[in-house]
């Protein structure tokens, strides 16, 4: 850490997504299941400096970026302990051993799918909130 502060939002939910339709669409899911969204954003880097300010209490990550992969944010928000799933097309084999026990939402996924894989991912306290 460089030793700026992170600020808490109780409830916020990270959305990395490239794919701007589906970006939106996980957006709206996620926010229609009582979270509060951060993003959608389509960079690593921009959301990596996301949660470099502010605290998230769960994250949608597809791994396959424009520039680059979602796992340096898989493996920042495994470090803080932030639930997290994967929503990907990618063979699941890509995925380092560390994150193949994490959820995956296997693209292409509906709304009934999305929200019960986020719900899934909802700790009790932002429940609460």
């Amino acid at each position: 850490m460089d030793g700026r502060r992170t600020e808490r939002v109780p409830g916020l939910a990270l959305v990395v997504e490239d794919e701007a339709a589906l970006a939106l669409f996980v957006a709206d899911v996620r926010e229609r299941a009582g979270w509060r969204v951060a993003g959608p954003v389509a960079i690593s880097g921009e959301a990596l400096d996301l949660l470099t300010r502010v605290t998230h209490d769960g994250a949608v990550l597809d791994v396959r970026l424009r520039r680059g992969n979602a796992l340096p944010l898989a493996e920042t928000l495994a470090s803080r302990n932030v639930p997290f799933l994967f929503a990907t097309a990618v063979d699941l084999a890509e995925l380092t051993a560390a994150f193949r026990d994490r959820p995956v939402l296997r693209k292409p996924f509906n709304g009934a799918a999305l929200l019960e894989a986020v719900a899934a991912l909802r700790p009790a306290t932002a429940a609460a909130a």
